[in-house]
């Protein structure tokens, strides 16, 4: 084990043991203003991929600890809870226990229960690492954001490695998030929309406000639909649902009934594919092919701003009037819309 600073504690690819034993998330240090000094990494029986790749040997597993397990944001959530269903099908003998920081937004936390199925027992963090038995293996997935694998891998396909599986053993239609048509939706709307998403959680994700009414009406012409959407908008064809949809269960709902949606926010994207919901997804920052690749029924729209390229957050103007240049010069008459694929079971 090696002792951090609070520098390194907070951006350290992994998750943290206290002075005192106890399990620690970096991100619940990160939202407390806490003194991140003093902490250690988990020690070398903990499986952490980051440090040292690993073949799992969930043959003969009975339980496995997922500690820190899958991040703090809808979308990496959706895709970690993937990952685990896979290995759940391949593997239905095993109970996994997840251990999840403690100060994640409540609508990530929601996700967890609604997609209970999946796993056998969810607990907050801290928890004493001498509570977890030494015979059952315990995987280290904490702080992903600083691995260097999540920023060069498709994600599932990074969540698979990290759980010690080889992605291309995983078929590519068991990786579409199919789960989330499992989760109870309120009925749908009486009448048919589209849905347009157009925040991301970081404006230099989002879609520009000066663009938003041109999609719309583009939608509006091509469904001969009503168009919804998350935010004020100015157009007659346009309903704001950002009203009625509270918890994330509605999120799921409004995205599962919808007859198409466009987004720039990959967590609707992802539930979007969850549900066979045709999809056009716009990418600014981050390649489509490491959040689209095995989506069979999205249609990616691909922004040229390599100065640009990986950059998890911004809002500085500069960024933003580059990708309001790139939006602007944008042929919209153009823009390609998804069909409905084939299921494949």
């Amino acid at each position: 084990m090696t002792t951090l600073d609070d520098v390194h504690a907070l951006t350290h690819a992994g998750t943290l043991l206290s002075a005192d034993g106890e399990i620690v998330a970096p991100y619940d240090l990160e939202v407390a203003h806490a003194d991140a000094s003093g902490f250690s990494t988990l020690p070398a029986d903990v499986l952490n991929a980051g440090r040292e790749p690993f073949d799992a040997d969930y043959a003969h597993a009975r339980r496995v600890h997922l500690i820190n397990a899958f991040g703090v944001t809808l979308g990496d959530s959706i895709i970690g809870l993937t990952a685990l269903g896979a290995l759940k099908r391949r593997h239905p003998h095993i109970a996994w226990t997840i251990y999840r920081p403690a100060r994640a937004p409540r609508y990530v936390r929601r996700l967890y229960e609604l997609a209970a199925p999946l796993f056998d027992a969810c607990a907050d963090l801290p928890v004493a690492l001498s509570s977890l038995p030494a015979d059952e293996p315990k995987i280290d997935i904490g702080n992903h954001l600083f691995w260097p694998g999540f920023a060069t891998m498709p994600m599932i396909d990074f969540f698979l490695w990290a759980l010690g599986v080889a992605p291309e053993s995983v078929a590519a239609h068991q990786k579409r998030n199919r789960w989330l048509a499992e989760v109870p939706l309120g009925a749908p709307t009486h009448e048919p929309y589209v849905l347009f998403c157009p925040d991301a959680s970081t404006p230099i994700r989002s879609i520009p406000a000066a663009a938003r009414a041109r999609i719309v009406a583009r939608l509006a012409d091509e469904f001969g639909i009503d168009v919804y959407g998350f935010g004020a908008l100015d157009h007659p064809r346009y309903r704001d649902i950002a009203p009625l949809c509270i918890d994330t269960s509605d999120f799921l709902a409004w995205i599962g009934h919808a007859r198409h949606v466009v987004t720039a926010d990959t967590a609707a994207l992802h539930i979007a594919a969850g549900f066979d919901v045709p999809t056009t997804a716009f990418f600014t920052t981050i390649p489509a092919h490491l959040r689209a690749r095995d989506y069979a029924n999205c249609a990616a729209i691909e922004f040229a701003l390599p100065h640009l390229e990986g950059m998890h957050a911004s809002a500085r103007a500069a960024d933003l009037q580059a990708l309001e240049r790139a939006y602007r010069d944008y042929d919209w008459a153009a823009m390609p819309l998804a069909r409905a694929a084939p299921d494949i079971v």
